[in-house]
């Protein structure tokens, strides 16, 4: 038989109601009741009884995220938000990774065993509108990116089009006269690089500059080697491009790698810009620079909307917000310091 509340109080010398408090996290409990609390816990090395906490609050205490790729440092980025803001509300967090397909995506809205589950954030790719309306579970469910709008669910997103500017007017300002763009695409998964591409337009149509689509590179997959290829392509053209914004890092860095090996100055010759600011970014030669969303308030967002679910303190329309941007200027784009 299992270690009880009444094994950890005992041995802590205390009520079981003090026991369930400082395993609840409840606040009301002195430092230094807590601390004895959590000293018999370890010692006992308790371990909740999920089912009956189920059966007892109709809660478990347990999220699932699910996101298209975990090698993917931007959304691995995301995971840590998520767990941070779960962690902070005594919540567990497990993840799952689609590969941005749709029959994996509708097994995490239908099949996520709901029993062991209290809420679902996710990040689809593939997933369609109606997809969403023949869900057959009632678990609450939060939606990150741009895949899907004016759905009956609670979504977090940034806005890409004012993002895309933003990174396309850095460079315009820096007087570059044939910037390029990496990373447009055609499938039905590519709804942020739509609205990214939209950006770059703007930016060049408000500054009297030409929409070249010789200049926009298409890519299926955003990884690094996506990079190298599509700036091949670029560095082929009679006139290549003087800048180059890339629609995320990785492909950004690749393009850096690209350039590097073509003999080209980076940003004497090209200036390149990126979009996610992951953790490489800064340690690349040149540093990129980047559009960086606030990961941490999108993961904080999305756990505040489930939990306002969960735990039935919100139960109006479907709400949608906007996490915020900022343009990180690095040497990728401005020259090193002398």
């Amino acid at each position: 038989m299992g270690v009880t509340l009444k094994d950890v109080a005992q041995r802590a010398g205390v009520s079981i109601k003090t026991v369930s408090n400082v395993v609840h996290g409840y606040e009301h409990v002195t430092p230094e009741m807590r601390q004895r609390v959590n000293k018999a816990l370890a010692e006992l090395n308790y371990q909740p009884n999920l089912p009956a906490r189920y059966l007892r609050k109709g809660r478990v205490s347990i999220l699932a995220l699910a996101i298209p790729f975990l090698t993917n440092p931007y959304f691995s980025d995301i995971g840590k938000a998520v767990i941070n803001a779960a962690t902070a509300r005594s919540y567990t967090v497990l993840i799952d990774s689609t590969d941005g397909e749709r029959s994996k995506e509708t097994l995490v809205i239908n099949g996520m065993y709901p029993h062991l589950i209290d809420g679902v954030i996710l990040s689809p790719l593939a997933l369609e509108a109606e997809d969403l309306q023949k869900r057959r579970v009632n678990v609450p469910l939060v939606l990150l990116g741009e895949r899907l709008f004016n759905v009956p669910y609670d979504h977090v997103v940034i806005d890409n089009v004012a993002a895309a500017k933003l990174a396309t007017q850095h460079l315009i300002s820096l007087g570059r006269k044939r910037i390029a763009a990496i990373g447009a695409q055609e499938v039905s998964a590519g709804d942020t690089a739509r609205l990214r591409l939209q950006g770059y337009r703007e930016a060049l149509i408000e500054a009297g500059m030409e929409w070249n689509p010789d200049l926009v590179i298409r890519s299926v997959e955003y990884d690094r080697i996506d990079g190298i290829r599509a700036m091949h392509q670029l560095m082929e053209l009679e006139t290549p491009p003087d800048a180059v914004f890339c629609f995320n890092d990785l492909l950004a860095l690749g393009a850096m790698r690209a350039l590097y090996e073509g003999g080209y100055r980076i940003p004497e010759d090209v200036a390149v810009i990126g979009f996610d600011d992951i953790k490489e970014s800064p340690f690349s030669v040149p540093s990129l620079s980047t559009i960086a969303p606030n990961k941490q308030q999108i993961g904080d967002l999305a756990v505040s909307f489930l939990l306002d679910r969960i735990e039935e303190t919100y139960s109006g329309p479907p709400r949608q917000t906007q996490a915020p941007f900022q343009l990180i200027v690095r040497e990728s784009t401005a020259g090193r310091r002398a």
